[in-house]
């Protein structure tokens, strides 16, 4: 996994990266745009809404979305990804931070008509995934949605065949969503509905109850 300066030396580059990935079909990216797409027009369907964007990178989506009048609070762990996003959004409010951490005081007491995530948060192991997103209740609306779009599947077959076909290049130190399990962890207090989009990434969309 890279670590904080890894991200900040790979910012420049990350969205060409990540469109190689995306436009050749291939593990980790593919349906990148799609995924991103679909939370796009999720948080498009309600006017100048609320949205906090966990892990917003170069802000590629939350910057569409602030073009549109949605107000943007963001947060990322890297510097340089928050430098080049703030020039895309002057007037959002973006917070350097590391999720491992839990969230910022800076959002705490806040209310999100939206929470979005795209590729961020398999960086943390499974029980932490689950804990981290049981933490966004306090800080979303009452008809506030999470949309996460990330290298998930289906079931553990499915994942365990992305695996065999990826297994030279499979990154050992990232945790993939698997909806079968995280829709049980959840169940007691969440309405979890899950959009495959590729072979290997999808949308969850995330509701109280």
């Amino acid at each position: 996994m890279l670590n904080k300066q890894g991200f900040d030396l790979w910012a420049n580059d990350y969205d060409k990266t990540v469109q190689i990935s995306e436009e050749n079909n291939a593990y980790p990216f593919a349906g990148y745009k799609e995924i991103l797409n679909t939370i796009y027009n999720e948080v498009m369907s309600q006017k100048e809404s609320k949205v906090l964007d966990i892990g917003l990178g170069t802000g590629v989506l939350a910057s569409k979305l602030y073009d549109h009048g949605h107000q943007i609070d963001g947060i990322d762990f890297s510097s340089k990804m928050i430098e080049i996003a703030k020039g895309k959004m002057p007037d959002a409010n973006l917070v350097e931070w590391d999720i491992s951490n839990g969230l910022p005081s800076e959002v705490m007491g806040n209310k999100y008509d939206f929470i979005i995530s795209t590729y961020t948060l398999h960086h943390l192991s499974y029980q932490d995934k689950v804990s981290f997103i049981k933490q966004l209740e306090s800080i979303l609306k009452e008809n506030g949605k999470v949309l996460i779009g990330d290298i998930s599947f289906e079931t553990h077959a499915a994942l365990d065949s992305c695996y065999e076909d990826n297994k030279d290049y499979w990154d050992e130190d990232e945790y993939y969503f698997v909806y079968e399990e995280l829709a049980l962890s959840l169940e007691a207090d969440y309405n979890v509905v899950y959009k495959q989009i590729s072979h290997c990434g999808g949308v969850f969309i995330i509701t109280n109850k």
